[in-house]
Formats: C-alpha cells, structure tokens, sequence
C-alpha cells in the first residue's frame, strides 16, 4: 500500500480520499489539497506579521461545487476555446462547451476537479501527478502530468511538466484568487498592479480572442506602470464593459520560454509586494468580476465581487484555433515544462 501524505480534508461525492499538504520553510507557509492540486492557502510576511493571500474554502464539498475555481491547478487547457472545438492534424476534436457557447478550464471536469497522486513532500516541497486518459472531455491523447510546488526563500514556484503519447493542446496553470491584504480583507481596487505587457488580445463579448494582438497604449488595458487596480476598470470601454471588468490575456513582453518578468502586485495596508516571473507567453489578468457577493470563505471570510484577482500565467486563450498565436500543441513524445514563480517581500509605510 502506498504512503498516504498529508491529513485527511474529506471525501469526493465518488468515494476519493482528498488530503492538504502543508509546506513550510520559515518565511512562507503553504497548504495544497490533492483535489484539483489547489492552493488552498498561501501564508506569507507582512508589515505586521503573517498574512494568508488566497480565497479558499473550510470543506471540501466547496470545493466540488461552486465555481471560480479558487487556487485550482486547470487543465488540460487553461482558460477557453471557441466553440468547444478544434481542428488538429486534419480531424475535428469536439468538447464540452461549459462556459456559454464556449469550453472553460478543461471541460466539464476538467484537472481541478480530480484527484492528483502525491509523488513526494518534503517540508519545502510536494510533487504531484495526474494519469488523464486518451479521450478524456474529448482531448486526444493519454498525458501524463507532473506538478511540483516548492517553497524557495520567499518564493513559491510552480513547476509544470507533460507528456503525451499523441498531439494535444497543453496549456496548464494554477488559478488562485490573490488578496494581498488578506483573505478576508474585502475588495482588492486599491491593492496596485504592474504588468510587463505591452500588448494584449482582445476578445468577443464570450471572451475569446479576435486573433489580433493589439497595443494597450492609449487604453485602460495599460497597466505598464503601476495603478490600483480599480481606477480605470469602470471605464466606458468595449472589452472591459464584456468583461465586467480585467478578464483577459496579456502578451509577456519578452521571449516566450524563458524566464522573465509578468506582472508586480502590492497592497499598501499590509505592505505586501508580489512579483510574477514566468517562462509562459501570457499571463491572463482577472479581477474577479464572477465572484458574487456573499460567497463563505475560509474561517468565517465572506468573499464577493472583486475581492481578489487572478494572474494566471498560460498560452493565449483559444490557441488551438489561432494560428497566429503561439502554439499550445504538444507533441507525442515531447515534453512540456514551464515555471512560474511568486515572489514576496514586504515594502515601509
């Protein structure tokens, strides 16, 4: 019998025994469920003590059922392709459309909502793996995935790896919810955010990219120098009007697979600042505009609209479909590998 990590945090509605995880180095304290490999809490340095940065849930039948997918690892492919379909080596593959007329972070059930195996934990350090079968929501190919979670000083890294015994669109990231005045500390428009994009891909009012890669100078989509994040959001302008607010991918200046600057996030009342470094060609910007009000979050929180964001580093959105975007298709016997890293340090009054 194998060795079960971790403590036991529930039992999936099919019977699947989920555990936490808990990783500590002395600076950052981290706990991850083996349902979906989420974040269900990220404990890091403030000005005046610890404080716990990610919206999560006390039970795990949140977890199975509400949406938002907070702190989740998603998969196969993060964020949305058009129409549930897609064209690959000459045969149409069809998936579940679970977000309006489109598919969503993997399908009906898609990476966040299985149960990973845990591979190895150390106090710094827990590495998970999923066996997703050829067909699965309608994906071609068995692709096996290993993600590592460790603890580095004040960083927390993410380490993706795949393979797969036929060519299929891979596109994996972690989507936790940030407040980096606390969990339960409300709405996050006065917490500022810096990205390092100078473009970004606009989308239809169902959010999927145009295929254009349009220039943020000049529009609220310019978030090169750093402005909290509320003060343009309510703008009368088309793509944050469809998207109720930031619900969109932003191009990562620099080259894509190599490790460099996405975005620096900061609150003022906890002094909380939070680098993102990553190797992916996108990072997709969401201030948590689905979030609805009165949602019960950890130790009593009440969670709601724009109380927190997501910077969720990936491929472009509908990149199966868009040939003019980087390629998101792996290979049968390549291998898939991408970083990305969150960064804490704690700024003066």
């Amino acid at each position: 019998m194998s060795k079960a990590f971790g403590t036991p945090f529930g039992m999936t509605k099919n019977g699947e025994e989920v555990r936490e995880l808990v990783l500590d180095n002395g600076v950052l304290s981290c706990r991850i469920l083996t349902f979906g490999g989420t974040v269900r809490a990220l404990t890091v340095p403030g000005r005046e003590g610890p404080v716990d940065v990610v919206l999560g849930y006390d039970s795990l039948a949140q977890y199975e059922t509400e949406g938002g997918y907070l702190g989740a690892l998603v998969g196969r492919f993060a964020n949305r392709i058009a129409q549930g379909r897609f064209v690959l080596d000459g045969r149409e593959h069809v998936l579940a459309c679970n977000d309006g007329p489109n598919h969503l972070h993997g399908g009906a059930v898609g990476w966040s909502h299985r149960v990973w195996t845990v591979e190895a934990l150390t106090a710094e350090r827990a590495v998970l793996s999923l066996d997703s079968p050829d067909g699965e929501e309608g994906y071609p190919g068995r692709v096996q995935a290993k993600v590592t979670y460790a603890l580095e000083g004040e960083a927390l890294t993410i380490h993706y790896e795949a393979v797969s015994d036929r060519d299929t669109p891979v596109n994996l990231t972690n989507h936790s919810y940030f407040n980096l005045a606390g969990h339960d500390s409300g709405t996050v428009l006065d917490q500022e955010l810096q990205l390092f994009c100078t473009s970004y891909t606009p989308t239809d009012e169902t959010s999927i990219p145009l295929g254009r890669i349009d220039p943020v100078e000049g529009t609220p989509m310019d978030l090169r120098a750093p402005v909290p994040i509320g003060a343009r959001i309510g703008e009368d302008f088309q793509q944050l009007v469809w998207g109720r607010g930031y619900d969109h991918n932003f191009v990562v200046d620099g080259q894509p697979g190599v490790m460099r600057p996405a975005a620096v996030a900061r609150s003022r009342a906890t002094g909380i600042v939070m680098e993102v470094e990553t190797d992916s060609p996108g990072v997709q910007f969401y201030s948590a505009n689905f979030l609805e009000d009165g949602r019960k979050g950890k130790g009593g929180a009440v969670y709601g609209f724009r109380h927190a964001f997501c910077l969720e580093t990936q491929h472009f959105p509908d990149s199966p479909n868009q040939p003019a975007f980087p390629s998101c298709i792996l290979r049968a016997g390549e291998e898939y590998d991408q970083t990305t890293r969150f960064r804490f340090s704690v700024q003066g009054e």
